[in-house]
């Protein structure tokens, strides 16, 4: 609950009594390791808050290679953008990595307690700019940074990470191939003994 709390702090007219009653209205789930919570071709509206766990977003190129598009892990929410916002089919499957707690509620409900109270309605803009931040954010690093700057920003926001997913996902949500990951981590090591 209290991972909830520090996750929507900021939204504006929202207070700790408005988190307890919608997480009241959210069914918690636990899913186990290798489990797809949202598969490609999905309509599904899930939106879930992670309270322990990592889930991975990707899909399959028409090459036939698998690209990681994103981690998602505790205190961030996962959602199929491509359902809530463009509401279409997913193109990405969402999967457990690790076993995965969460809070889950269809965002229509959401919707629904929105219109019947209107006090919740900066939560909707807070879902939909974040998923959007989220998205931009993803563009910018790739145009901004190198693949180590990369690779540094996410160990640096997660420092368990790199025990918790596999290399080859991690080297596919930056970019590189798995050999290039560990020609990264190498240098790092090299320069921190220096």
């Amino acid at each position: 609950m209290q991972l909830l709390l520090d996750a929507i702090r900021n939204v504006q007219g929202v207070n700790a009594g408005d988190v307890q009653f919608l997480s009241s209205k959210a069914a918690r789930l636990e899913l186990a390791a290798g489990e797809v919570y949202i598969r490609e071709g999905s309509t599904s509206r899930k939106l879930a808050f992670i309270e322990k766990g990592i889930i991975r977003t990707s899909t399959v190129k028409d090459n036939g290679d698998e690209v990681t598009m994103l981690l998602r892990w505790e205190g961030q929410f996962v959602a199929s953008h491509d359902a809530i916002i463009r509401q279409r089919p997913s193109r990405f499957t969402y999967s457990t990595l690790e076993p995965v707690s969460i809070l889950e509620m269809d965002y229509g409900d959401l919707e629904k307690i929105m219109a019947e109270e209107p006090r919740f309605e900066p939560l909707r803009t807070f879902f939909l700019m974040k998923m959007l931040a989220e998205s931009l954010e993803l563009v910018e690093t790739f145009v901004l940074y190198s693949p180590e700057e990369r690779y540094r920003r996410l160990v640096r926001e997660k420092p368990d990470i790199i025990s918790r997913v596999p290399g080859k996902f991690i080297a596919s949500m930056l970019g590189i191939t798995p050999v290039s990951l560990s020609r990264i981590r190498k240098r790092i090591v090299s320069r921190a003994r220096h």
